[in-house]
Formats: structure tokens, sequence, C-alpha cells
């Protein structure tokens, strides 16, 4: 976990809860996609703005530690990279929320492995499509 190959499509996971992060990361291990999973908002801009990483989809908790949180940081790549697939997680239910943006799915903790599988299905589809 945290090394992609060059041109891989990428599931990104952003959770500062190291259980659930190896969780989710596990999950997403099981599909067509390589897996980075860091703990803040911040980690996940640096990775997303590096040349060698293609991150299709974006699996982050809302509640995240430093400036940016989760709704924010799924704003910043719904703006910044737009093709990037965005699922937003929290235990409380976010969806009424204001802030998220239009095209991000929420999915309500404590998820199943089949809500996240088929994000990352939807994800791994839109990437192959845009090779």
């Amino acid at each position: 976990m945290g090394q992609a190959l060059p041109d891989c499509p990428v599931a990104l996971v952003v959770e500062d809860d190291d259980a659930v992060r190896n969780l989710a990361a596990a999950v997403l291990e099981e599909t067509d996609l390589d897996v980075i999973a860091c703990a803040s908002a911040e980690d996940a801009i640096s990775i997303l703005e590096r040349s060698d990483v293609n991150v299709a989809l974006l699996f982050a908790d809302v509640r995240l530690p430093g400036a940016m949180d989760g709704i924010s940081l799924a704003r910043t790549v719904e703006d910044r990279w737009p093709d990037v697939r965005v699922v937003v997680t929290s235990g409380e239910d976010a969806r009424g929320d204001a802030r998220m943006p239009k095209e991000a799915v929420f999915i309500q903790k404590p998820w199943g492995a089949l809500d996240v599988l088929v994000q990352a299905e939807h994800a791994t589809l839109a990437a192959a499509r845009a090779a």
C-alpha cells in the first residue's frame, strides 16, 4: 500500500483512523485499482499533484486532521481533477451538507465492502474510457 504503478488507475483512501483506512485499502486492493492510503487531505493533495499517479477514485472521510476536511478535499478534487470519482464517507449523514460536491457519492459509515466495490467499479470503467 502506498506505491502505484505508472499509468495504473489508483484508489486514494483518505482516512485518519488507521483501522478504517486499512480496511478500506484492503477492500479496494481486491479491485483493478492500485491503492494509496493516507491520513490527511494535505497528504492526498500532494499525491494528486504527482504526475506519475493516475488517481481514478478518491475515498475520503469527512472528518480529517488539519486545515481541510473531507468535504473541502472533495470540492478541491472536483474543481482541479474533475475526472476523479469522489466518494465521501462519515458516521454522520452528510448528504444534506450544502458544501458536498454535486458529483460526489456519499456512503454512510459503517459502510459495506459491496458499497465500496461498486464505486471502485464505476471509477475503473471511467478510467478505462478515458484511456
